[in-house]
């Protein structure tokens, strides 16, 4: 994911404040150890996520709570037309327990 030039802080700070009913949502769904890196040099978002089952954050767009928080978040971040933030599936070339 990508942030928008100079928005660094706000990002950070939305996070910090995160809604109550996403982090249910989101724990309901599967999702655990939730962690978000930034490259501050380019303003690149790396997010990594341990799921129960078969859906991660990105699926849950049906959900209305998500729609809100991701037109929330679509004024500093690369988005889609549907306001969900731009990403790159990543290809796994190492892993270590």
């Amino acid at each position: 994911m990508k942030l928008k030039s100079g928005c660094r802080e706000e990002y950070i700070r939305r996070h910090e404040a995160i809604w109550p009913e996403l982090k249910a949502i989101l724990s309901a769904s599967g999702v655990r150890d939730y962690t978000i890196y930034l490259d501050p040099e380019t303003d690149t978002l790396f997010a990594v996520q341990i799921q129960e089952g078969e859906k991660s954050s990105q699926d849950l767009g049906e959900n209305p709570v998500v729609c809100r928080w991701w037109q929330y978040m679509a004024d500093i971040m690369e988005t889609n037309p549907d306001f969900s933030p731009v990403s790159q599936p990543l290809e796994e070339v190492f892993h270590m327990d």
